[in-house]
């Protein structure tokens, strides 16, 4: 009896000193993301973490080792509400928490003011706000991983001009950074293309009744309205507009290429809304149709506008890492800068400031309320 419980208890610490080996042999790497998981834009934080939850699957499965650890990529979620006083706190938690690696804000108004606490922490810090100023701390470990306010914006004015071939447009926004400052880059190159602005009206990114702001551009007979803003109030917006009888196309950047808009707005969005979206088009037989196959497999949903974006940064990362030999946040943010990485949405090379050096640009359209892809830029 004393040498069977014997034999049982060399066998235990035995085993456990086997996976205290195991344990010792790995190194878990927290990816934090910060973005909108309750309000209106719920729908993308959601799809921001599931790009970024897939990719630490896939990550995970290729068993990276470097220093001799087998990493293992966890993924550490706020709600920043697209709140820019939630924003800050959110990054102070994930600096507190010594998290390195952080994917997010998704709203520019957020990116902005947390990109500092960020920085302070030498976090790397992965973020699809596009106004601008994001960009423009001056902060090395901040990379903006789609095309930026100017792209999406003068991409749309060209489309309009061009392609549309309107005369006059109006233009609304929602007077959030994002909103504005895409609508602040289309009207310059509108401008420029020689198209001439009739109106510019303001709404908020709460607001639901735009009927008094409608009824104003409409007198002014616009060809078409750039919004500047989120799905949530461009969606109603355009059934508002059926109902004014306002024959105008409703243009914007990539927020009116969500799902959502198919969802909210149904037949009112058809033909009438175009959007330029970061990303180039996803034919059948390419990198980002299969992902897309991949992620509705995996949350049984189609991916909204940045999954992909998120995805495609979360595993530069981890190629950065084997690259650099290095988990160091400052070390891998400088082999983040050498990069050429090709991904499923684009390619990604980022320039001193961190902006994409090539950022690809897709106009679409809806069609049976479902966004239907029409060029790529």
């Amino acid at each position: 009896m004393k040498s069977e419980l014997g034999t049982a208890t060399l066998l235990g610490l035995a085993a456990l000193m086997l996976a205290g080996q195991a344990s010792a042999q790995e190194q878990v790497i927290k990816i934090g993301h910060s973005g909108p998981l309750s309000g209106a834009n719920a729908y993308a934080g959601k799809d921001n973490e599931n790009g970024v939850r897939l990719a630490t699957e896939d990550l995970n499965a290729k068993k990276i080792v470097v220093g001799g650890k087998t990493l293992k990529f966890e993924v550490v979620s706020e709600d920043d509400q697209c709140d820019p006083k939630q924003g800050v706190s959110v990054a102070q938690k994930m600096v507190d928490s010594n998290i390195k690696y952080v994917m997010g804000p998704y709203c520019s108004g957020v990116a902005i003011p947390a990109s500092r606490i960020y920085d302070s922490g030498d976090v790397v810090m992965s973020t699809v706000g596009t106004n601008p100023k994001v960009t423009q701390g001056g902060f090395k470990n901040l990379f903006r991983i789609i095309a930026s306010d100017n792209q999406i914006g003068s991409s749309m004015a060209v489309y309009a001009a061009q392609v549309l071939k309107v005369k006059k447009v109006g233009v609304i926004d929602d007077r959030t950074a994002f909103g504005q400052g895409v609508a602040d880059e289309f009207v310059k190159e509108a401008t420029k293309q020689g198209l001439t602005i009739v109106g510019k009206e303001f709404t908020t990114d709460k607001a639901t009744d735009f009927s008094a702001i409608l009824t104003n551009l409409k007198g002014k007979a616009p060809e078409a309205i750039f919004y500047g803003g989120y799905a949530p109030q461009a969606a109603p917006m355009t059934q508002q507009m059926k109902r004014l009888a306002f024959n105008a196309k409703l243009l914007g950047g990539d927020t009116l290429c969500s799902p959502e808009m198919g969802k909210i707005g149904g037949d009112a969005v058809n033909d009438t809304v175009f959007c330029a979206q970061a990303g180039a088009m996803a034919k059948e037989g390419s990198p980002a149709a299969a992902f897309k196959a991949k992620y509705k497999a995996r949350f049984n949903q189609d991916p909204d506008a940045y999954a992909a974006a998120y995805y495609d940064q979360v595993m530069l990362i981890g190629d950065a890492m084997q690259k650099a030999a290095s988990t160091d946040s400052t070390k891998v943010g400088a082999q983040i800068h050498k990069s050429n990485y090709t991904g499923v949405a684009a390619t990604y090379a980022y320039d001193a400031q961190g902006n994409m050096q090539k950022a690809p640009v897709t106009v679409s359209t809806f069609k049976n309320a479902t966004l239907t892809p029409l060029a790529s830029y």
